[in-house]
């Protein structure tokens, strides 16, 4: 925390200005700095820590900075260990110049760290929340790009590529972040007028429909481009990723743990993860498809309360103007007292009557008006009872209750999985889906439905993947009928065929093949 010390200074906005100096020759691959070079950039760059002088014919003038005035910040840097001191005896020309040390500075590496997340903040806009829609395609053609080079065995590729893919992953997910941070802010606040809401909510409606499309449209193809590397081999992918890393204060085991990590990390995005018991968790792409539908179901909420509210004629901003207007209508200033706690809930404070620990010091006959204020408990300021010594209380966990949740969310996904197998075993259309079935079919539906973007006047087939099943959805001359326990379905000019995934049939492959053997 000592590096931040120049954030909360006194002269802050001298230290920032120093620091932008060293930053900036630091992208001019220059590193150390005197103290003149730091002032000539300053005042280069019209940058003023101080006050702005005003001239004998009235107009002002910037003064301009030395390096005298400079040597004392960069000291103070230094011993908050955000420069590097060095002696730099070249830039003596006389020898009483020699005997005065002449030092040079360069931003430290946790120094520069500490500067950029400073400066991070100072620049960031929180106005500017977006989903990444756009680079799904280029993830899908790294993935393939990253599939070829490992087959190929091209060390360098490979690591060139997964590292382009982690980047870009690890952006659209902070994209996504702050995205449903500022809209959940956004929904909540009472600052956003309804003009201004109005003004935006289709732009917004557009943009989180579109991204849930994409998602949904993109997501099987990614899950399918990861399952083709691996099938190249994601351990020597890791491996050559690692060999080529260019991080040498790292041993290779170490590499290949950080690789192997992020690798982990990049497939749960898209392929979801069998468990122990059978049933497959959510992947991080469902859950941000679901928060994107969560999110335009509260945008929706707002749009109608908006709408309802200037409809109505009634707003927090109508009904404060009224509570005004009775404030100034009140006969007398009790009324108004009277109003304001019946209004806002507010009664009188409760009075403690407590002594002082030192009754020659502070006499429990002075007055509360001229005694200082007395420290007291947490407990005796919120219940009126004073603290008691004792025990801490026992924490209350209602662990029976988590494990019967658990076993039911267990029992739950089992189920959905079983009926998912169960309806990818026939063909849908020459049999009657019982319950389960039929649920399985309709979330598949959903899915698959949110993909179903028209291209050049057409409409392709699209899919739609859940509890290790994929749906496609098929142009087909006619209406096909499918008959469920709840009634016949209906297609006009489409046709269903539901398959297992490559990954679920590999895994229910396992277990007979082991069998076999023994």
């Amino acid at each position: 925390m000592r590096l931040f010390s120049f954030a909360t200074a006194e002269k802050r906005t001298d230290y920032l200005w120093v620091l932008r100096a060293f930053d900036s020759a630091r992208a001019a691959y220059v590193v150390l700095l005197h103290a003149d070079d730091v002032a000539e950039w300053i005042n280069r760059n019209g940058g003023r820590p101080q006050a702005a002088r005003v001239e004998s014919d009235g107009q002002s003038e910037v003064a301009r900075l030395t390096g005298t005035e400079i040597g004392p910040l960069l000291d103070q840097l230094h011993q908050w260990g955000v420069l590097e001191r060095s002696y730099d005896g070249t830039r003596a020309a006389t020898l009483a110049e020699y005997r005065n040390r002449h030092y040079v500075y360069q931003l430290t590496q946790a120094g520069f760290q500490a500067y950029r997340a400073v400066a991070g903040v100072l620049e960031s806009r929180l106005d500017e929340a977006s989903l990444s829609r756009l680079v799904l395609p280029e993830l899908l053609a790294d993935l393939h790009a990253l599939a070829e080079a490992n087959r190929a065995a091209d060390a360098e590729r490979v690591y060139r590529t997964l590292r382009r893919l982690d980047a870009t992953l690890t952006d659209m997910a902070a994209r996504a972040a702050h995205f449903y941070l500022s809209l959940g802010d956004m929904v909540r606040t009472t600052e956003i007028t309804p003009e201004s809401f109005l003004a935006h909510k289709d732009a917004l409606l557009a943009h989180m429909r579109d991204f849930s499309m994409d998602l949904a449209r993109f997501a099987p193809r990614l899950a399918a481009a990861i399952e083709e590397i691996e099938e190249t081999g994601a351990e020597d992918l890791v491996e050559r990723a690692a060999k080529c890393d260019e991080r040498v204060l790292l041993s290779l085991a170490e590499r290949q743990a950080d690789w192997r990590i992020r690798w982990h990390g990049l497939r749960t995005w898209f392929v979801a993860v069998a468990a122990e018991s059978g049933e497959s968790s959510s992947t991080e792409t469902d859950r941000l498809r679901e928060a994107t539908m969560s999110a335009i179901a509260a945008v929706l909420s707002l749009l109608r309360r908006v709408t309802e509210t200037r409809r109505g004629g009634v707003s927090r901003e109508s009904a404060l103007r009224h509570l005004a207007g009775w404030f100034t209508a009140a006969p007398t200033t009790d009324s108004a007292h009277a109003l304001y706690d019946a209004v806002f809930g507010l009664g009188k404070p409760r009075h403690l009557a407590l002594e002082h620990p030192d009754a020659e010091l502070i006499p429990s006959a002075r007055s509360w008006w001229e005694a200082p204020p007395l420290e007291i408990s947490r407990t005796l300021a919120e219940t009126g009872r004073p603290p008691a010594a004792g025990a801490p209380a026992r924490i209350q966990r209602n662990d029976a209750g988590i494990r019967r949740l658990r076993e039911a969310q267990l029992d739950a996904q089992r189920a959905r999985a079983e009926a998912a197998k169960s309806l990818a075993a026939a063909d849908v259309h020459q049999r009657v889906l019982d319950e389960r079935e039929t649920e399985v079919l309709l979330r598949l539906l959903d899915a698959a439905s949110t993909a179903w973007v028209p291209v050049s006047g057409r409409v392709d087939g699209t899919t739609g993947s859940d509890s290790g099943v994929t749906l496609t959805v098929s142009q087909h001359s006619g209406s096909t009928v499918v008959r469920t326990a709840r009634g016949l379905l209906h297609l006009n000019n489409r046709k269903l065929d539901v398959r297992q995934t490559t990954r679920s049939r590999a895994t229910a492959g396992k277990p007979e093949a082991r069998g076999g053997r023994a």
